[in-house]
């Protein structure tokens, strides 16, 4: 195998904003984004066209360096790049001279065949986070990784790869933090000093540029927010979208859709959304409907639409070989497949049988697979689920020498769900016009946040995978994909009954909130347990639909400064040593206000550790010290929740779909503190994009302890509250205290606790 190392610095120049570095084996281009984000592309084949399937931000065009004999310094308010010039190795550090990560002095970068690989130092405390939909424990620290999308049905709490690609992650030590994302679709590898005595920590890819970009401000949540300045953030999702969802593979008729969805009204269990799998289609041909199980789907959904049910469609990628079948013929004839370098269109087997493959790095096919839904929207369809878009074919392995475009199938594999995603969301927005789609996709690469959600893929009716769950959830949210969900329950296996209600609790607290399940199964629905956990999963469904309000301007948050809806601990105490033991690295704040402790449904008490400061137990108002551990009570009817002190939290009355008028009352529950807090409230129509110019309802609100007051600020923008009447739920305040109703209006509200 041919090893060449980056050598000595032979030239250094600065034009258009750029530093340009030689050595006789390859060229670093060096950029700065912002203040705290600089760019460092190690390069054996500088090109003028530099694009990104991730980022969506230009370098800032200027560039303060220093050159001496030894040394090129970049400097800007918040970094320090020193690089050495003989061997080049690239090392940053803070403003203030302290350490953040450096190149490996021994082996730096290195090239193995076409094989890239940077080696970095690793500092004796230092821990890891991030990499999105990655098994294992919270801190990635001794442990490797492989991205290469992969349809994994059957993973275990051990697989790696699964179907996601987000390689990115947050160095944590000696107080200080940074982060660092590796812009290179191809198979790529991290290795954090998992078998090297603990000597450095290793990535690259295998093939490509070594194409980083470094991050180096100094909170977890700086990070997030500069990573998804730079890759995008998410738009409001539709507030249908947060709603609880009952999917199955498959309900097999467009009659017994409409009946499991009666039978949400009639048990008053809570519900927005129903899906169709694969078996609502003529043979699992795309953009076709079974003209006997679901003859006339308009009519069929209309009926859903009257009681409230959005309904969700699967798509896959693969398009039937087929004469006659519209897309197969369109997509034939203008040549948007997959080919062999001989130009035959490549043929993979998926549930259809034979397929093609769209090229969705094209343009012209994104638009023409974009307009082919109006086979589902002109029926009604508002959600479009793709699935099978690792890309998956039957046993797993497209040949590499499939091309999409002047690009061989290792280069895009990992960006290929990424790309039809985006084809997806482009499509259905254009049709649906001002009224907002809910995408949802299996395979991603970061910078997928822009066009839709993702799930965790086919997981098992385990506790196992309930924790796993909520770690992927927590990680996905660290690397910049907030909208994220599990198949509650677990996709394959039966889960107890008892695993059903415990895992049905967690779902309140998952930003998208899924029951899912595999064919041959036992059915899912909250009635199929007994009339006793029925009312359970009754019970926190409709905790779900109260929490909407607070879910609602997570989200808000989430699109201004990409900070998740669920946080591992690590955001807001990443140096808490506590926080990544075994028996707690599956807490996690749901906004600033709740954190929640995933309990298994085989237990009915759980070891908890809350940091520090004071805080409640949701259920119950039980007051605990922080910065400890403590063992609390865990019974199947009141998973562990802790309300911080200080949070703030509006709730609503239970409602029977977000479609419904609520009775127009709105409570904002506080917690006693002795600190002042905030929250910024929103609100808008929940499914159009009037939001963007202005139609939107937002005000912070403040609890000052020191005043005895509450003070909601003046209402932003032209949106008219859905509520009438603010009332106000004092917790862990002296016995009594209680606050009467005022009228909820857009003027500046002051309350007096």
């Amino acid at each position: 195998m041919d090893y060449k190392i980056l050598g000595n610095t032979q030239s250094v120049q600065q034009a258009a904003g750029r530093l340009t570095i030689t050595t006789a084996e390859a060229t670093a281009l060096i950029t700065v984004y912002s203040p705290t984000v600089i760019r460092v592309n190690i390069t054996r084949n500088v090109q003028d066209a530099d694009a990104s399937f991730a980022v969506i931000r230009e370098p800032l065009g200027q560039i303060e360096h220093q050159e001496t004999d030894t040394e090129v310094i970049v400097t800007t308010d918040a970094l320090t790049l020193r690089i050495s010039k003989d061997p080049l190795r690239f090392a940053f550090y803070t403003p203030d001279g302290k350490l953040l990560s450096k190149d490996d002095e021994r082996f730096g970068t290195s090239w193995q065949n076409s094989r890239v690989i940077n080696h970095r130092e690793l500092n004796p405390d230092e821990r890891f986070i991030g990499l999105g939909e990655k098994v294992g424990d919270l801190n990635r620290r001794a442990s490797s990784f492989t991205n290469w999308n992969t349809d994994a049905s059957d993973h275990t709490p051990k697989t790696d790869p699964l179907y996601e690609t987000f390689p990115f992650f947050i160095g944590i030590h000696s107080g200080l933090t940074y982060g660092l994302f590796l812009d290179n679709t191809h198979k790529s590898y991290f290795d954090f000093a998992a078998s090297c005595d603990d000597q450095f920590i290793w990535l690259g890819a295998d093939d490509g540029d070594l194409n980083y970009y470094f991050f180096g401000a100094q909170t977890v949540p700086g990070i997030i927010e500069d990573l998804t300045w730079l890759t995008g953030r998410m738009e409001m999702p539709p507030l249908w979208s947060l709603g609880y969802q009952q999917c199955r593979w498959s309900y097999m008729s467009a009659n017994e859709v409409l009946d499991v969805a009666s039978k949400f009204r009639e048990h008053n269990v809570p519900a927005d959304v129903m899906y169709c799998d694969i078996d609502y289609m003529e043979g699992f041909k795309i953009f076709t409907w079974n003209q006997e199980t679901f003859a006339d789907p308009k009519a069929f959904i209309d009926k859903l639409k009257a009681m409230n049910f959005k309904l969700v469609t699967i798509v896959d990628p693969g398009i039937k070989v087929e004469k006659g079948y519209q897309q197969y013929d369109e997509g034939v004839e203008k040549g948007y497949f997959a080919t062999y370098p001989n130009g035959e269109n490549y043929i993979g087997e998926v549930w259809p049988g034979r397929c093609h493959f769209p090229d969705f790095f094209r343009e012209d096919v994104r638009e023409w697979w974009g307009a082919a839904f109006t086979a589902l929207t002109d029926p009604g369809v508002e959600g479009f689920w793709n699935d099978m878009n690792e890309p998956a074919v039957w046993n797993q392995n497209i040949p590499w020498i499939v091309k999409f475009g002047d690009k061989f199938m290792p280069e895009v594999r990992n960006v290929y769900g990424m790309m039809m995603a985006k084809a997806t969301y482009d499509g259905t927005r254009k049709i649906l016009g001002n009224k907002r789609p809910f995408v949802l996709t299996r395979a991603a690469y970061t910078g997928t946040q822009r066009f839709s959600a993702v799930w965790t893929g086919d997981n098992t009716a385990t506790d196992e995978h309930l924790l796993l769950g909520a770690r992927l959830v927590n990680s996905l949210g660290v690397s910049g994909m907030a909208f994220v969900g599990v198949d509650i329950g677990g996709f394959s296996g039966n889960p107890t009954p008892e695993m059903m209600v415990r895992w049905n609790s967690l779902g309140v607290f998952t930003p998208m909130y899924r029951n899912h399940s595999i064919k041959d199964s036992d059915y899912r629905e909250p009635w199929q347990y007994g009339e006793q956990n029925l009312e359970l999963i009754r019970h926190s469904i409709e905790q779900r639909y109260r929490l909407l309000p607070y879910l609602y301007s997570l989200f808000y948050e989430t699109t201004l400064t990409g900070m998740p809806v669920c946080r591992t601990l690590a955001i807001d105490h990443p140096h808490d040593a506590a926080i990544y033991y075994k028996d707690y690295q599956d807490q996690f704040m749901f906004g600033p206000g709740l954190l929640v402790a995933p309990v298994i449904s085989t237990v009915t008490t759980a070891k908890v550790y809350l940091p520090c400061g004071d805080w409640y137990r949701f259920g119950s108002d039980e007051r605990y010290t922080g910065g400890q551990e403590h063992t609390v009570d865990a019974p199947l009817s009141d998973m562990p929740v802790f309300a911080k002190a200080g949070a703030i939290i509006p709730m609503q009355n239970v409602i029977q779909s977000t479609q419904d008028a609520g009775d127009g009352v709105l409570t904002l529950h506080v917690w006693s503190g002795n600190d002042m807090t905030d929250l910024v409230y929103y609100e808008d129509d929940g499914h159009t994009y009037n939001y963007q110019q202005g139609q939107k309802h937002v005000r912070t609100i403040t609890f000052d302890p020191a005043a005895g007051k509450l003070i909601l600020t003046a209402a932003e923008g032209s949106f008219t509250s859905r509520f009438h009447t603010l009332e106000v739920t004092l917790h862990g305040f002296d016995a009594g205290r209680s606050v009467q109703p005022v009228n909820y209006v857009n003027d500046e509200i002051v309350i007096d606790l």
